[in-house]
């Protein structure tokens, strides 16, 4: 294979991919490595290694030892965060020995550790939903029966009892309807066996959640919208897909800043990853990307990673379970869900897959 054959191979590769001299010397980057390092090739060429990698980091040592003791290595979590690379750049690395015409380079290939990070983390919250759907019907059968017997025990005793006493009935007949309600929250993580398969228009639901915050719990706010009016339905259950958006423009209201709380929804179409589904035969492209964004505090370091976890709240009255719901949903629609969060703007990213053509044909848009 000639030189200007394997360019062509490399170009075509999703990973960075970056040839490097033993002067450290950046002599060949193909497409993927050009958009990484945020610059064109006729510039990364008149660069270093060290130049384009944070201080310090363990790229240039690892060159070296390939370079002169001609064998491959390979590093996992690298960060390679810089002005130019941008946030998160978490990174494995491949380094490998290769004769070019410029002579023995070391072979950088790049694999960004946030799509498979980001697909862990997707079956970490549908494990922890399906924990939660599990245990919701227990308490559903184990406690919501004694807890009716209780209330009307209490109701009884309110006939026959003193004065003074009849807040105490009133009072236990309070609080069992409060645990019914939580157990009724429960009973939302039980395996749905809604219609998942009709075709729906994700712009219709965002407009009637922000109708529905705008007239209600986002008065307060300024909404905007920047859609990509061209997307086709995607596969769902319209009113389960009501409930996921607007909880999460909820949450984004309550999350705003107080004074100049701004929400943003969006919409785009962007090459999706594949997505091994349970109770699908073949794995799902999600290229439909729908966007929640505030310019709140942002989420606390310490719950970013447990954040659609049951039980996990920053709200000092909350349960902890409208986010694990929201991932259960998304999940049982084959779609994905993410959160990135820093000062000033928290974003919520839903991905869903397209409806099928015969589907889609008879839907008004």
């Amino acid at each position: 294979m000639s030189l200007v054959d394997e360019k062509t191979v490399l170009d075509a590769i999703p990973q960075p991919v970056l040839s490097v001299s033993a002067d450290g010397a950046i002599s060949y980057a193909n497409f993927a490595a050009q958009e990484f390092f945020g610059s064109s090739f006729s510039v990364l060429r008149r660069l270093t290694i060290s130049q384009v990698t944070p201080f310090g980091s363990p790229v240039v040592g690892l060159i070296e030892k390939c370079l002169m003791n001609q064998v491959s290595f390979n590093e996992y979590g690298i960060d390679l965060t810089s002005p130019n690379t941008g946030p998160d750049r978490m990174v494995d690395l491949h380094v490998a020995p290769v004769e070019m015409a410029e002579g023995i380079q070391a072979l950088m290939v790049i694999q960004p550790r946030s799509i498979a990070h980001h697909i862990d983390r997707q079956l970490t919250h549908r494990g922890a939903a399906r924990s939660v759907s599990a245990m919701s019907a227990m308490l559903a059968h184990e406690i919501k029966n004694p807890l009716s017997g209780i209330k009307g025990a209490a109701q009884l005793l309110e006939t026959d009892v003193s004065a003074e006493n009849v807040e105490l009935t009133q009072l236990i007949c309070s609080e069992t309807d409060r645990v019914a309600g939580l157990v009724d929250e429960f009973e939302q993580f039980t395996e749905t066996h809604a219609d998942l398969d009709s075709p729906v228009n994700v712009h219709a639901v965002l407009g009637q959640v922000r109708l529905l915050a705008e007239n209600g719990f986002g008065k307060h706010l300024r909404f905007s919208e920047n859609y990509d009016p061209s997307l086709p339905p995607v596969l769902g259950n319209k009113d389960l897909l009501t409930q996921v958006f607007l909880n999460l423009v909820k949450n984004a209201a309550e999350a705003a800043d107080e004074k100049k709380g701004e929400v943003l929804l969006t919409s785009a179409y962007r090459p999706g990853v594949r997505l091994s589904v349970p109770g699908r035969a073949r794995p799902v492209s999600l290229p439909l990307e729908f966007a929640i964004i505030d310019n709140g505090i942002g989420v606390p370091e310490d719950i970013k990673g447990h954040l659609f976890d049951p039980f996990v709240t920053t709200k000092s009255n909350g349960t902890g379970l409208g986010l694990a719901l929201v991932a259960k949903i998304i999940g049982d629609h084959g779609g994905t869900i993410e959160c990135d969060s820093q000062p000033g703007r928290t974003t919520f990213t839903v991905r869903l897959p397209i409806a099928t053509e015969e589907l889609s044909a008879g839907d008004e848009r």
